[in-house]
């Protein structure tokens, strides 16, 4: 297949040192928004779709390595260098809450429910802060086996995920045990890790390997090999058919999720990219890099190759039956988005 052209990206200027973490919201009524940490200490909002700058989160004195919203897109939060995790009103601007720790935050996560934030870092503790009782003392796990890179939540919140800084391994942690259930073996520390949208499988990045987990049974659903250390990973949220890249070559790489093969390379960054995620919709996704930029790239014409791979095939293979019956059900966001 030939590889096509790549479009112009977005370019999203604004901060000032790299940019090192990305969030997209779910679509909310107003659309969705995308939020940026960078090492400049200040997050930056944006509307998700046009890159176009709405604010900047103003009170870090340290470097900001971690941002996320909440499901509405009401609230952020951020984790920072400098021992504290913010939650900020994503209307105003204004600070909601101060979380104190007694080193750097590396990462941050709101529960699905919005109630609960989770902070991991220097400490090797994860914290949940109950949102609604911002006063009391937060829940500590307190066995990560070194420094925590990545949190994110699964299970309808009743699962927490951690990466550490140092070791190689994904931890899932039972909220209500406060015990580490089951762990996902890698070779490399996993600097990246996403749970999808629909909650299927986990995405890991490590060394210069992308794994895609089942998020129920936590079996190993592929793993490919790349010629390039990779920072972070993502994969497509409606069809499940690519999956994106990127790293220390400092170009955002498109992948088909069934074969590995390469789609796109996309080059403009001029330093390693720190961070991919895509849109909520599947139809863009954004990159972060060294070079203190924000680029949003267009997927090529949403997922029709996948559909017409499908067409083409007949019945797929077995083993990407999960996937596939996402892609033979990728109409129906299709005619969502002909309404808006």
């Amino acid at each position: 297949m030939e590889k096509k052209k790549a479009a112009v990206p977005l370019v999203c200027h604004g901060h000032s040192r790299p940019v090192v973490d990305l969030f997209y919201s779910p679509v909310t009524p107003d659309g969705y928004f995308l939020i940026s940490a960078s090492k400049d200490s200040n997050p930056m909002l944006r509307n998700g779709e046009t890159g176009d700058w709405i604010g900047t989160f103003e009170g870090h004195k340290g470097a900001v390595w971690s941002c996320c919203l909440d499901t509405n897109a009401l609230r952020a939060a951020s984790g920072s260098a400098d021992f504290s995790a913010k939650v900020w009103d994503a209307l105003t601007g204004d600070e909601l809450h101060s979380f104190e720790h007694k080193h750097i935050v590396r990462a941050c996560s709101f529960s699905k429910d919005t109630h609960l934030l989770l902070t991991g870092g220097m400490e090797k503790i994860l914290r949940v802060y109950d949102l609604n009782r911002p006063d009391a003392a937060p829940k500590e796990l307190a066995k990560s086996p070194a420094s925590v890179r990545t949190v994110a939540w699964l299970h309808n919140d009743q699962t927490i995920l951690s990466s550490c800084t140092d070791t190689g391994g994904v931890r899932l942690w039972d909220v209500r045990s406060e015990k580490i259930v089951q762990t996902l073996e890698t070779k490399a520390p996993v600097t990246s890790a996403e749970v999808s949208q629909d909650g299927r499988f986990i995405t890991t990045a490590d060394g210069s390997s992308v794994k895609f987990w089942d998020a129920n049974n936590f079996g190993l659903v592929k793993s490919y090999d790349m010629s390039f250390t990779v920072e972070s990973a993502a994969l497509e949220p409606k069809s499940g058919s690519k999956f994106i890249a990127g790293g220390e070559d400092m170009w955002v790489h498109v992948f088909d999720f069934i074969t590995g093969e390469e789609l796109t390379c996309n080059k403009g960054h001029h330093g390693p990219v720190h961070c991919v995620r895509f849109a909520p919709g599947g139809e863009s996704y954004a990159s972060g890099s060294e070079d203190g930029t924000i680029r949003i790239w267009q997927l090529s014409p949403a997922n029709t190759d996948a559909e017409e791979a499908a067409d083409a095939n007949g019945k797929p293979k077995a083993g990407v039956e999960e996937v596939t019956r996402k892609i033979e059900g990728f109409h129906i966001p299709k005619e969502e988005k002909a309404e808006e």
